[in-house]
């Protein structure tokens, strides 16, 4: 009986059961670290709910789309019929519509983005002069398809798709073969999903040997993103503001230039580059143009605050298995006895560190708040660890690879293209430094010791 207290109690004090200890601690706090990975996501949720509202307050990202001239067309349609035994014929006519695209379209934007704040919530919004200008010189492909005669010339206008007419600041300014028009709004189109703005042209028949071109100007807010649909037969789109991280989106790339805190980007789409008929027949479904073939500049931030929260949890379980490597050395090398409480509350104090960082990330900027996060919790650890160690040397020496640590987490947060490469190897060379202090260690005689 004495001899198998004895060997239990030998096991309980053994360096294999002390593992087990902490391993299934490591397992205990992967619970917290669930937790606080979905409190980032329901920030980050709550975080774009509310951007939305900001947006949709001051306008959502636009797309504009056109000119395009449209006008109304009757069809005759005759039929015979019979009456009282005589056959008579039943004239009719249905009205048709056709859109014609313009044959050259230059468009170009000027953005002036500012940041918006609610509350602790920021968005990104912005102002923009769009310069809008071109020709109708194919007139001759309507000649070819269609009877000009049967044109009702009292019903020709312009449309010009525009997302969210909210974000429109002034009356547009048309001008079409030097005459200036008025627009008016309009609902959705079935070949622009968006509202539109349409622009009635009286007299438009007078117009035909004109040179048909057009001039428009808009002053246009939106948030985060807009977007051109290259409906002419051939597209030039220039876009330039004051943006250190503009994305450029769409199926088309621009040339672009790049500086410090501003930027320049140049579209040219030839008709051959995207399938858009350049004569749409009774407004046939095409609402498609805004989505496939769109394209434009995305004001992004590089890496956001809640991003950054989300990959460095994704670090929580290294922080903990190496801290709890540290004291596990200590505690071999030095024969101190460390409870597993005293590993649970170390435990729990690195999970606190992300909680930390989320809600300072909030209130002030990024590396501030992880600055403060950081030194906080090593701080709490460090003083914590010297009541265990007794040791000031074993302190510095915990206190110091938690720096390190944390440094070395701060500089892969920062970087997006290398992150998973430098990730790799920082993890490589610290389970490589971890193999070569531990390969002099006698576990078997560390246990016959004890």
């Amino acid at each position: 009986m004495e001899t198998k207290e004895k060997k239990n109690k030998k096991f309980t004090d053994s360096i294999t059961f002390k593992v087990l200890i902490i391993f299934a601690l490591t397992l205990l706090l992967l619970i917290p670290k669930a937790m606080i990975k979905s409190l980032i996501e329901e920030r980050k949720e709550r975080s774009e709910k509310t951007i939305q509202i900001i947006n949709e307050k001051w306008s959502d990202s636009q797309t504009i789309c056109g000119p395009v001239l449209t006008m109304s067309y009757y069809s005759k349609i005759t039929e015979k019929e019979t009456v009282n035994e005589k056959v008579r014929e039943k004239v009719s006519y249905k009205e048709y519509q056709f859109s014609l695209m313009p044959s050259a379209l230059s468009i170009d934007v000027k953005l002036f983005p500012e940041e918006r704040y609610y509350g602790i919530y920021k968005t990104t919004l912005y102002k923009s002069e769009v310069q809008i200008c071109g020709n109708f010189d194919n007139f001759d492909k309507l000649e070819e398809n269609y009877h000009l005669d049967s044109v009702d010339w009292n019903d020709v206008y312009v449309v010009i798709g525009i997302s969210d007419l909210k974000g429109l600041v002034s009356n547009a300014e048309f001008t079409f073969n030097d005459n200036l028009y008025s627009a008016e709004a309009d609902g959705n189109t079935d070949w622009f999903s968006g509202n539109t703005l349409k622009i009635p042209l009286k007299n438009f028949r007078k117009l035909l040997d004109g040179k048909n071109e057009f001039n428009c100007k808009l002053l246009l807010n939106g948030s985060t993103a807009i977007r051109f649909v290259p409906i002419g037969r051939t597209t030039d789109v220039t876009v330039s503001g004051k943006w250190s991280s503009p994305s450029f989106i769409g199926n088309f790339s621009p040339q672009k230039t790049i500086e410090k805190d501003s930027f320049s980007a140049k579209w040219q789409i030839l008709h051959f580059n995207r399938d858009i008929p350049e004569i749409l027949n009774s407004y046939n479904s095409c609402g498609y143009f805004d989505k496939e073939f769109s394209f434009g500049v995305e004001l992004i931030e590089t890496v956001g605050h809640y991003q950054q929260n989300e990959r460095s949890a994704k670090y929580a379980l290294m922080f903990i298995v190496l801290t709890f490597v540290v004291f596990f050395f200590v505690e071999v090398l030095s024969q101190k006895r460390i409870h597993p409480v005293q590993y649970l509350l170390v435990g729990i104090a690195l999970i606190l560190f992300y909680s930390l960082l989320l809600s300072i990330s909030e209130q002030i900027n990024f590396a501030i708040a992880y600055l403060i996060a950081t030194v906080a919790t090593i701080s709490l650890i460090t003083v914590y660890a010297h009541s265990i160690f007794k040791n000031f040397t074993q302190t510095g020496i915990l206190a110091l690879i938690l720096s390190l640590l944390y440094v070395f987490l701060y500089v892969v947060l920062q970087l997006e293209d290398v992150a998973l490469l430098i990730g790799s190897i920082g993890l490589f060379i610290i389970l490589g430094v971890i193999m070569f202090l531990s390969r002099k260690i006698k576990w078997y005689k560390q246990e016959n010791n004890e």
